[in-house]
């Protein structure tokens, strides 16, 4: 009841620090609160508190009320769930950015890598038919040659930078990203234009307890954090049908590949 009858600051119970350097709605503590002009302010932390106070006038609303941040939604669950269709479904409806992830440290990776890396890349094996030699002393030499310029244009290509081999090491084998990377990808979504005054739909981020820490350490609350929870049965059933046409497909490849290799022998022989 007496909180009620509190005169409480422009920013209510969300630190007006926060809001000011952040754009972020960060809700304030009871026991980091500090008065100025007969209203209660509360901040996210005593540092946020001390620096209002020594300007308080930079913090607080003059001719027009204080413009709230737009609508930041955290969208988690499994693989297979539905979270990009429903958060396309989402960003679309509120106009607001969907931002997937996983598929944007894709991008940042792939001038380099060429094709997208990680488990659900990589299923394809590789096709020992295609090193049978071929006996013809002219096709081998051809084909030395063509390895050693592929070889050399591959190293060129995959030369990548400190950061670019943690997102790579991320999506291959789910190494933790550093905070330093993070850093570069995530706070450009809350503090830069035009996610800043738009808003957005984060799609499978975070994903672990680290990554969660990350983000209340450095003060990036998202509105709303949603979790899709499905049956495994319908994963399975939504998973497995576009993997089996995909298997398909290499196993007519193969067979492919085999039967040009096969002829290309014969082919040579005679």
């Amino acid at each position: 009841t007496k909180e009620k009858k509190r005169h409480m600051g422009d920013t209510k119970h969300f630190c007006p620090v926060s809001l000011k350097e952040n754009f972020v709605l960060y809700p304030g503590l009871y026991e980091h609160a500090a008065k100025y002009q007969e209203k209660i302010y509360y901040f996210a932390t005593s540092e946020y508190r001390d620096k209002f106070l020594e300007n308080p006038e930079d913090y607080v609303a003059h001719n027009e009320p204080i413009q709230a941040p737009p609508l930041r939604v955290c969208l988690l669950g499994t693989h297979g769930a539905g979270k990009t269709t429903c958060a396309r479904q989402v960003a679309d409806k509120l106009g607001i950015f969907h931002i997937q992830f996983e598929e944007y440290l894709q991008e940042l990776i792939l001038p380099k890598t060429k094709e997208k890396v990680g488990p659900n890349f990589n299923e394809e094996p590789k096709d020992d038919d295609n090193k049978i030699p071929i006996p013809s002393q002219e096709l081998d030499n051809f084909s030395q040659t063509m390895t050693k310029s592929e070889i050399e244009k591959s190293k060129q290509e995959v030369e990548l930078t400190d950061e670019e081999e943690a997102i790579k090491a991320n999506l291959m084998n789910d190494e933790a990203l550093p905070p330093e990377v993070l850093d570069n990808i995530v706070l450009d979504w809350w503090r830069k234009e035009p996610f800043r005054s738009t808003g957005f739909i984060l799609d499978g981020f975070p994903r672990t307890l680290d990554e969660a820490q990350y983000l209340s350490e450095r003060g990036l609350c998202p509105d709303v954090a949603v979790y899709i929870q499905v049956e495994d049965s319908d994963v399975l059933d939504r998973l497995f049908p576009p993997r089996l046409k995909k298997w398909k497909e290499r196993q007519y490849k193969k067979m492919e590949n085999k039967k040009k290799l096969k002829d290309l022998k014969a082919k040579i022989r005679v």
